[in-house]
């Protein structure tokens, strides 16, 4: 096979592969492409390309055989043709198979995400566990009517408990010394209470946000 034979032959694969590119990359749908956004298909020796699209590999292909053609041209060593071609068949062999292993790219990336949602919602899950308000997250917090039921009950202890630590603290100037430090406890014991009542009303409120943010983005 003399060079121009060569050359002839390599494009001819080019423009067949190239068909097949636009019409793998036509073929996806949106979500694909987003699944795939950030997935990097091939080794970066080969190709600089990532995402869903591969008729961006046609480009270099493309360079790499008129490169080639200009090689020949020169006469240059045969040491810098072979390394030429081997470097354009690497390229094929790697976009042809990346054009028969999208759907294993897609899955692969969809169960990469579904574990990554399901860590990240076992995270929040123990975060709420600790934080001791799992028993609102289990109970009430299915919608934000009940939300802002809770937000307000909560509120309305918080103002019970402040207006006993007033009475209390009244109390304090007045009392016998020996009972002084026992209603100190019970004060400190109060604060305790409000400052859980308090740390509640924050994590409520923070779940409304999550509740109407979805609303709001509707509604612009």
């Amino acid at each position: 096979m003399n060079t121009q034979q060569l050359i002839l032959m390599l494009k001819q694969q080019l423009a067949h592969i190239e068909q097949e590119a636009l019409q793998h990359d036509n073929q996806l749908g949106d979500q694909q492409k987003k699944t795939l956004q950030h997935v990097e298909r091939f080794n970066h020796s080969v190709f600089i390309q990532e995402g869903a699209q591969l008729s961006p590999c046609i480009v270099q292909l493309r360079k790499d055989i008129a490169q080639l053609e200009k090689q020949l041209t020169l006469n240059l060593a045969k040491s810098t043709i072979e390394l030429s071609c081997l470097r354009i068949q690497d390229r094929f062999t790697a976009l042809r198979r990346a054009l028969l292993t999208t759907g294993l790219n897609l899955k692969s990336a969809e169960q990469k995400k579904a574990s990554n949602r399901a860590r990240y919602a076992k995270k929040q899950q123990q975060s709420v566990q600790d934080s001791g308000f799992g028993w609102i997250a289990n109970n009430i917090m299915q919608n934000s009517h009940q939300l802002y039921q809770e937000l307000n009950k909560h509120f309305a202890w918080a103002n019970k408990i402040e207006f006993k630590i007033q009475q209390m603290e009244s109390n304090l100037e007045v009392c016998h010394a020996a009972d002084k430090i026992t209603l100190q406890n019970d004060i400190l014991l109060m604060h305790r209470r409000l400052g859980k009542c308090r740390q509640a009303i924050s994590y409520i409120e923070e779940r409304i946000q999550h509740f109407e943010r979805p609303r709001q983005s509707l509604n612009r």
